[in-house]
């Protein structure tokens, strides 16, 4: 049977549903979870907002238009990439184990898993907009919601790149997080996430050009300033696709592999 095969089993939407339940359950019998993972975020917007702010001279809401977009790829970027380590501990317990051998989609674990991480982004991304918004960070409505279904888009892939991670160095937990810190910091760097990248080196703005993570930067900039027919906002849609894209397909090979 193909991954395309797996993918598209009559009871994929059922056994997803399933498996998304039962990964929800924990996130809201323990919601601290998500506010504690909210201080990176909140430390990087109250205090490197402010130098921004006082290096360029310009109002506080456009530095915040330009900066809260990159924070909320941000959020989904460590969050996201992080996950597998839940994967990882459930291999070391025994508890994936037991999934395997439930009668569910092999598929199901994994798109069931990756979809979970949807709603932690969208609830993330609206507490540091309401934050922002008193110091003078206003966005487009629209924008808004279509930049936070950019984000749930971009978070389903690298939380299954994450996941095929864990699939990948199973029970050893450094490899995974020695892999994933080589890969997340290169790519928020190189995607003008924090600081702008006009004045950067040839090499680095012609990395940052084949970059997903830099393209939905960018989308999420247009979205929230209200742009949504900017060019930039089709370049993030075709890079946060093709990443949940290859990252179903890469976790689905991986899941199928292990069981």
């Amino acid at each position: 049977m193909t991954t395309i095969d797996t993918l598209v089993r009559p009871h994929l939407a059922r056994d997803t549903k399933n498996v998304l339940t039962r990964e929800l359950k924990p996130v809201l019998r323990d919601p601290f979870t998500l506010i504690f993972s909210l201080l990176q975020p909140l430390v990087f917007l109250g205090l490197f907002a402010p130098l921004l702010i006082g290096d360029s001279g310009r109002p506080a809401g456009e530095t915040l238009a330009w900066f809260v977009p990159g924070v909320l790829v941000m959020i989904v970027l460590f969050g996201t990439g992080a996950t597998g380590s839940n994967l990882q501990y459930e291999m070391m317990t025994g508890s994936h184990e037991r999934t395997l051998v439930a009668p569910l989609a092999r598929s199901s674990l994994l798109v069931g898993r990756a979809l979970k991480e949807i709603a932690p982004i969208v609830v993330q991304a609206l507490v540091i907009v309401v934050i922002a918004w008193p110091f003078g960070f206003a966005a487009d409505v629209v924008g808004l919601l279509v930049g936070l279904a950019l984000l749930a888009v971009f978070g389903v892939g690298l939380g299954s790149l994450s996941y095929s991670l864990a699939l990948a160095t199973k029970d050893r937990e450094w490899l995974f997080w020695g892999v994933q810190q080589a890969l997340i910091f290169p790519l928020l760097i190189l995607s003008g996430m924090l600081l702008p990248l006009d004045d950067a080196p040839d090499w680095m703005r012609v990395v940052a050009s084949v970059n997903p993570v830099n393209w939905v930067v960018q989308a999420e900039r247009a979205l929230f300033a209200g742009d949504l027919g900017d060019i930039t906002v089709l370049w993030g849609w075709v890079s946060a696709l093709a990443v949940a894209l290859v990252g179903l397909v890469v976790g689905v090979r991986a899941i199928r592999r292990s069981s």
